[in-house]
């Protein structure tokens, strides 16, 4: 799945949103320990998603590549791999999500790609900018 979403803030900005733990909690609804340093294993506290017969809990993740303010890639779970590419866009930034790895051939991961899929594209890049628009600019 691929989401492109542009915010009025400048790359500095949103890559604190993306690597500052608290900030990340914030609009990700998910308390962590990230670092944007590879190789770092930290993890996401995800509420229960009983219609995908999920139970919540901790979900292991790690960071995978670093480019300061331009990208950032996690492995989320055992399976997943989602990142995040940061461009420039006048005053503000063109950020680009992929979370891939799903298996089409297994009935839980089409229901979590459609369910999470539908956050990604509605409910958090929503999040994610109102979380932008509160931070300080300094």
């Amino acid at each position: 799945m691929h989401v492109d979403q542009f915010l009025a803030h400048p790359p500095r900005k949103v890559w604190r949103a993306l690597t500052e733990p608290q900030l990340l909690e914030r609009w990700l609804r998910m308390p962590n320990d990230i670092k944007p340093v590879v190789g770092h294993r930290f993890e996401l506290l995800a509420d229960p998603v009983p219609a995908a017969g999920f139970a919540g809990g901790p979900v292991a993740c790690e960071v995978l590549a670093v480019e300061p303010e331009r990208l950032l890639s996690i492995s989320w779970g055992p399976e997943w791999t989602v990142t995040w590419r940061l461009e420039p866009e006048g005053r503000g930034t063109r950020l680009f999500l992929s979370h891939e790895g799903f298996d089409p051939d297994d009935e839980f991961q089409r229901m979590s790609r459609r369910i999470m899929g539908g956050g990604w594209r509605t409910g958090v890049p929503k999040a994610l900018a109102r979380v932008l628009d509160e931070m300080p600019d300094g």
